[in-house]
């Protein structure tokens, strides 16, 4: 694979890692407690490597042709998002600077940023429907390897961007408590739409 065609995917996956979504609400969240954005942004990519894994194994297709299989993890993403997203609701973060974070709380958050991630179907048909794009039968490479490559190139711009958005909300909202309330409720509010929006689409499918 050639650089210019790493560089044409980057330009491309790029667009989708700075639109606010599910894994940004999550990562914000994340940021209003203390020392959990590492093991959060960690969960969440390791559900873009486990979608790419699955895409470049060839079982994204066998998924996408299966629409009761499809259904399925879009219900399982969808419910999962509204129950994360009503919890953030109702209980919204704030800045604190707990004594410290035990391996336990560590690992939820990084559980949970996996299945944000994914569980989303969204990032699985984005990857079903891009990466092929950017691949050539003819080179040196096989498929499944050029898949891999270019779902490390979006998973790292992922990691960046994610970082940016915890370690940033941490930053800006810690000596705002009033003003973290309400960006963790929006946060909240964002899974719930991203969820229902998930749900309805199954319904007029």
């Amino acid at each position: 694979m050639t650089f210019s065609v790493f560089a044409a995917f980057w330009a491309v996956s790029i667009l989708f890692v700075i639109t606010p979504g599910a894994d940004w609400a999550y990562a914000i969240s994340a940021g209003l407690k203390h020392r959990v954005v590492l093991p959060a942004v960690g969960g969440l990519l390791s559900g873009h490597l486990l979608a790419t894994l699955i895409v470049a194994a060839g079982v994204g297709t066998l998924i996408a042709g299966h629409p009761l299989a499809l259904t399925a993890l879009t219900v399982a993403g969808a419910g999962y998002l509204l129950w994360l997203g009503a919890n953030l609701f109702a209980r919204p973060s704030t800045p604190h600077a707990a004594a410290s974070q035990t391996s336990d709380s560590w690992a939820r958050w990084a559980l949970k940023g996996l299945c944000v991630s994914g569980l989303n179907p969204k990032v699985f048909l984005l990857f079903l429907a891009l990466l092929p794009q950017f691949t050539d039968a003819g080179a040196p490479w096989p498929v499944p390897l050029q898949m891999v490559a270019l779902g490390l190139v979006h998973t790292a711009s992922c990691a960046v961007i994610y970082l940016l958005v915890g370690f940033g909300s941490q930053v800006v909202l810690r000596a705002r408590p009033a003003a973290a309330r309400r960006v963790s409720r929006v946060s909240g509010l964002i899974m719930i739409a991203i969820a229902l929006g998930l749900l309805i689409e199954q319904l007029h499918a």
